[in-house]
């Protein structure tokens, strides 16, 4: 069974830095790019930033990009997101994704299916 579990949300303050963290297991984690996302009350769910599992290439929304860096330990099946420069905007609860491929023939015929963690919270007061 897929499984991700966030941890490391909290309050901080403006300017502040928290750490992040999505535990995976039930799939081959060296395999899968993993994302992460928020959600902010009333608003859609935004992509924040996303590792590979090819070369390790790092990619990140424009609202993020130059405070957050994501990171991936293969050994540890986890991905980290390390957040910095924190603003009130950043408020959210954050998820993790994975989409996994499932074969579900003899043939080989695949689906790709999506795969949410619980999510943390983060508050930034100002």
């Amino acid at each position: 069974e897929v499984q991700l579990v966030e941890s490391g949300g909290g309050l901080v303050q403006a300017g502040g830095s928290l750490r992040l963290s999505c535990a995976a297991s039930g799939f081959t984690f060296d395999d899968y790019t993993i994302g992460w996302f928020r959600q902010a009350p009333g608003k859609e769910r935004e992509g924040v930033s996303c590792i590979s599992s090819s070369d390790g290439s790092t990619y990140y929304g424009d609202s993020v990009k130059g405070r957050f860096t994501i990171s991936r330990d293969n050994a540890r099946k986890t991905v980290y997101l390390q957040m910095t420069s924190l603003k009130p905007g950043d408020t959210a609860v954050y998820f993790c994704n994975v989409e996994v491929v499932v074969v579900i023939n003899v043939e080989g015929a695949s689906i790709r299916r999506d795969y949410w963690g619980q999510g943390t919270q983060v508050t930034v007061s100002s």
